[in-house]
């Protein structure tokens, strides 16, 4: 089995590293991730500027890019081969509710779903890596349990259809981490106000404020999965249609189609 392994902190983010030595024994296992810090970068790919690879003396390989570059690259023609799953991360700090809209450790993940590649973002729940090496391990407990279910060799006709699982681990003991649980996505509210500054020159700067706090957190949802000590999984997907209303906008589009003709 082969494993590719990204992320959105950066190849020397302590996230990166204990993933790959908890995942190591278990496949094959290639390290293509930014060579800077790119959160909140999403599913952004570069296309205005080259990009370089070059390979740390660890083994990682990491590239001037965006999360999504490194898997993209490494997808279609770095690597020479389909792995068999991606996994992204483990990033430091949550990625709940709206936040994987923004998340560059999903956003890493999503593109190899996007190729058809079975795909699992790994985050824990709060920043500064406390208790690293429980979500390592729990991270490979997942994947241990995967694996199997996977066929090697990038046998398209045994190939099931990929999926996109989004894993929040609560920053705890690995004696308070009651197991995984599976929840949807729950809501933020919106983020904090913008802070400006004046630099030296008198030019006014903005910075983004932080991430508002949970607007739904009941229960079924990753926030209150987390916080009552579980390992979150949520299934993602990326198909945005709003089904619901598209019968909705039909007479819409039929009249606007009238008024032309």
């Amino acid at each position: 089995m082969k494993i590719l392994i990204s992320n959105d902190d950066g190849f020397q983010a302590p996230g990166i590293v204990a993933l790959y030595e908890a995942l190591k024994d278990l496949a094959e296992v290639e390290v293509v991730a930014p060579e800077h810090n790119n959160s909140a970068k999403s599913n952004a790919l570069t296309l205005h500027s080259p990009l370089y690879v070059h390979r740390a003396a660890n083994g990682f390989r990491y590239v001037n890019g965006t999360p999504a570059d490194c898997v993209h690259i490494a997808l279609t023609g770095l690597l020479g081969y389909r792995p068999d799953l991606v996994v992204s991360g483990i990033n430091n700090g949550a990625n709940m509710g709206d936040d994987t809209v923004y998340s560059g450790t999903v956003g890493a993940a999503m593109e190899g779903y996007l190729f058809g590649v079975p795909a699992i973002a790994f985050s824990q729940t709060e920043k500064g890596w406390a208790h690293l090496d429980v979500a390592a391990q729990k991270a490979a407990d997942l994947v241990r349990h995967l694996l199997p279910t996977l066929p090697s060799g990038g046998d398209a006709a045994r190939r099931p259809a990929p999926w996109l699982l989004n894993v929040n681990i609560p920053c705890r003991p690995a004696a308070e981490i009651k197991g995984f649980k599976v929840a949807r996505l729950g809501r933020r509210h919106a983020a904090e106000q913008v802070i400006t500054q004046t630099n030296p020159r008198g030019d006014t700067m903005y910075w983004i404020g932080s991430a508002g706090p949970a607007k739904d957190d009941a229960e079924g949802t990753d926030f209150h999965a987390t916080a009552q000590g579980y390992a979150c999984i949520t299934p993602l997907q990326v198909d945005l249609t709003d089904h619901e209303r598209l019968a909705y906008w039909a007479p819409t589009a039929a009249a606007m189609g009238a008024g032309q003709s």
